[in-house]
């Protein structure tokens, strides 16, 4: 999991002052960027956790609420089972599935996801979201990671802003569909961490994308 900085709450996302849901902390929402960091954005009705021992308390109060955790061989015949009806329902979406351990990572590039320097989701991309949430909505059991990441054309604070504005609108379609959204974690990322060469367009072109990671609810 991402080390990120900052807990908000959807309606003062990027502005205002907010309680950390955790200690009670007056916290002043406000760009983060650095190498791995990134900045929190804000709750969507549920939690965005900033570190590990968050972490580890968004999965407490999922099992809390009845959502039974994952542990041992089950873990990777249930990712199994999530990975096969990912790939056949994003089949010829655009959207790409790959696997890390017990960890399902989906890219969606920024040319089928958002026009050019928007971060209002294509009206025609929805039915590709809707297809993610009901995925979601079936193998409850997992937490769901929503990165933003951009290319380096622009300033870095602009990249930031875009990428997190990006990250909370995939994140917001997900929730608005009904899947949970306790099981949330949103952050953007801007330029930082590039996965091609920003000399080339292409590589420019991978950069820009949203990564939606699923990892198995765990109780530690």
């Amino acid at each position: 999991m991402k080390n990120l900085a900052l807990v908000a709450t959807l309606s003062l996302v990027l502005a205002a002052c907010t309680t950390d849901p955790f200690t009670g902390e007056q916290k002043v929402s406000k760009t983060v960027i650095g190498a791995g960091t990134g900045a929190a954005i804000g709750a969507l009705g549920g939690l965005i956790i900033g570190n590990s021992t968050r972490a580890n308390k968004r999965n407490a109060i999922l099992i809390g609420a009845g959502i039974g955790a994952l542990a041992g061989g089950g873990i990777g015949v249930y990712m199994d089972n999530q990975e096969a009806k990912l790939r056949e329902q994003l089949r010829g979406s655009g959207v790409s599935v790959t696997r890390v351990g017990d960890t399902i990572k989906l890219n969606m590039p920024s040319n089928i996801t958002f026009g050019t320097d928007q971060s209002n989701v294509r009206p025609e991309f929805i039915n590709v979201l809707r297809s993610v949430s009901l995925v979601l909505k079936e193998f409850n059991r997992t937490i769901v990671n929503v990165f933003g990441h951009t290319d380096s054309d622009g300033s870095e604070t602009y990249n930031q802003d875009l990428s997190e504005r990006r990250a909370i609108s995939v994140a917001r379609n997900l929730i608005d569909q009904g899947t949970d959204s306790r099981r949330y974690f949103i952050a953007g990322f801007g330029e930082s961490e590039p996965v091609a060469s920003n000399a080339t367009v292409n590589g420019k072109a991978a950069n820009r994308r949203v990564e939606i990671e699923i990892e198995p609810l765990r109780n530690s």
